[in-house]
């Protein structure tokens, strides 16, 4: 008799370059089988660059799914041949036109944990270096410079209402104060 949870089958329904889209049956708490969709990910990053001058560089975009703009921080999915944070440096480069050599890992979570296994590496850049940006061919990216002040109003307002985006400005600033009080 198989137990509460256990996997019976799995496939893989669709392939592409950062997630595997996967049917499982499996088995539930009162011994039924049920079935269970999902992104098996390689995970994703998101960047926290700031400029020398205190200001933060976010992106605005267009999102399909929801079909609205979009002001977040930079980031994407971890291709299969990259490790997080050479992920971390190609989406700062690519979607905002900065590099740098001074990008700490700020912690990890599940964006969408009934959804996806993904696991979000959040990165701070700082000792920014003005490079090029070339964005996917998927992507029209503005940039916006802002202010913590100005991001903490904009979440208010919903005017950022990316989820991702809010994990890792509440992370940012439970590190941020954390490092104060220490």
């Amino acid at each position: 008799m198989a137990k509460p949870f256990e996997t019976i089958s799995s496939e893989i329904i669709s392939i592409n370059d950062y997630w595997n889209y996967c049917h499982n049956k499996y088995v539930l708490p009162n011994g039924k089988i049920s079935d269970y969709y999902y992104a098996d990910s390689q995970g994703s990053v998101h960047i926290i660059p700031i400029l020398e001058n205190n200001l933060f560089i976010m992106i605005k975009q267009f999102r399909y799914l929801n079909q609205k703009i979009s002001i977040e921080f930079p980031g994407g999915g971890i291709h299969k041949a990259q490790s997080p944070i050479s992920a971390a440096r190609a989406e700062l480069k690519e979607e905002t036109g900065y590099k740098s050599n001074n990008i700490k890992l700020l912690g990890k979570f599940n964006p969408c944990v009934g959804i996806t296994n993904e696991i979000c590496s959040v990165y701070v850049a700082k000792n920014l270096e003005k490079s090029f940006m070339k964005n996917d061919e998927s992507e029209k990216i503005e940039i916006l410079l802002v202010s913590s002040n100005e991001i903490n109003k904009m979440i208010v307002s919903n005017k950022i209402w990316n989820g991702m985006t809010i994990a890792s400005w509440c992370m940012f600033n439970f590190f941020q104060s954390n490092k104060n009080e220490n």
